[in-house]
């Protein structure tokens, strides 16, 4: 058995184009064109690279570029004016903040300040507890991005048996919960969980975003079964995953590649995030002029 390969370089591309056609439908319907703030603090290359790519894609998709960067120096008070600044503009659709920030500032207050309406990397507790309790909300695109791919290939997720390797707040966590209000059976492993690969074998949809990488083997796969590994690293032989996939690849039915798989979707949801909460605020903002309240921010479909 050679698994099917999941192509998300071609349903991020479809996402995109899907979001700009919604952009120009706001624009055209007399709305205006979504704002992405990125805020970049300091010079990592890494962080660098991803900014310039989301900003380029929000660009091409008809978005503004509302982008800051601050110096790496910069204290927890300044990127706070920075944020409640962004927070407070109307141009601004949505706010993302480049993680990780530098060593010195308080990451999780900083994103606490992000209004959850303009959350679009879905990190807040605001969208937090929304997810948790099956409410609209902004998503984290990654897990978002996961369940879109899941759905373009049609795997079918009611009553299937769901693992989740990795508890991370940014994946492992929301993504369990999406795949729970989908009706999987989920279970999530993690660091200390005994005999992973057994645990493993009893997946349907087996995702493993644990960040260690060739952790899962062809021993962790039930046979057909449809793997999404999340995982990216670089090493002496290029880019791999968390999945040791050409083993892997014999085993599963279907498999994302490392990379063009699940790192594509994430700026692709991004996208879709920035263009919903723009709707849902200038909904609120036609309905307030009209004496009607609106809920925001409104689920991006996954």
């Amino acid at each position: 058995m050679t698994a099917r390969v999941i192509d998300g370089k071609a349903v991020a591309r479809r996402v995109r184009e899907e979001v700009a056609a919604g952009v120009a439908e706001l624009v055209a319907a007399g709305g205006t064109a979504p704002g992405l703030a990125t805020v970049l603090v300091g010079d990592d290359p890494a962080s660098e690279v991803y900014v310039r790519n989301k900003r380029r894609l929000s660009v091409e998709a008809g978005m503004r570029d509302l982008h800051r960067h601050l110096p790496a120096d910069a204290g927890q008070e300044t990127v706070a004016a920075l944020v409640d600044e962004l927070a407070a503009d109307p141009a601004v659709s949505g706010i993302l903040l480049q993680l990780p920030l530098p060593a010195h500032l308080d990451a999780d207050a900083l994103v606490a300040r992000i209004p959850a309406a303009k959350d679009v990397d879905g990190l807040t507790t605001d969208n937090a507890g929304l997810l948790a309790q099956g409410r609209p909300g902004l998503r984290p695109c990654t897990p978002a991005g996961v369940m879109a791919l899941l759905d373009e290939y049609e795997v079918p997720l009611a009553g299937a048996e769901a693992v989740v390797v990795g508890r991370s707040v940014l994946v492992g966590r929301p993504m369990a919960q999406l795949l729970l209000a989908r009706d999987a059976t989920v279970t999530i492993c993690h660091s200390r969980t005994r005999d992973l690969a057994e645990v493993c074998r009893r997946a349907d949809v087996l995702v493993v975003a644990a960040g260690i990488p060739g952790l899962v083997g062809a021993d962790a796969v039930k046979p057909g079964a449809v793997v999404v590994d999340v995982g990216i690293h670089r090493g002496e032989d290029g880019l791999r995953g968390d999945v040791d996939h050409d083993p892997a690849a014999e085993v599963a039915g279907a498999l994302t590649p490392v990379p063009g798989g699940v790192g594509p979707m994430t700026i692709a949801m991004l996208l879709a995030n920035t263009l919903a909460a723009a709707r849902a605020q200038q909904d609120v903002e036609q309905g307030a002029e009209q004496g009607v309240e609106q809920e925001v921010p409104r689920e991006v479909p996954a």
